[in-house]
């Protein structure tokens, strides 16, 4: 990079704080909006943390549902097995 260009780039911030030490409302805003958006992608992240743990607990539930659902016997099994035991 050429001087010329990092001599204004050092301008423009020097003039941003100069700005922001003569309306301190305007560096208040500023750190509040930060803050805000801090806060924000935190809640984010905890409720997609909160929402992984409920799917994966929900999977498990149905996984354990199903294992003891395979392991039923149906009604007309029971018939069958009546019926060749020698019941009516």
């Amino acid at each position: 990079m050429n001087p010329g260009a990092m001599e204004e780039g050092v301008k423009v911030a020097g003039g941003v704080v100069e700005s922001l030490k003569a309306q301190p409302l305007s560096l208040a805003l500023v750190i509040m909006n930060v803050a805000l958006l801090c806060l924000l992608f935190y809640v984010a992240r905890s409720a997609m943390e909160t929402r992984r743990h409920e799917t994966e607990a929900f999977y498990q539930a149905q996984k354990e549902t199903q294992a003891v659902l395979s392991k039923c016997i149906e009604p007309e099994q029971i018939l069958e097995l009546l019926k060749s035991k020698g019941g009516n």
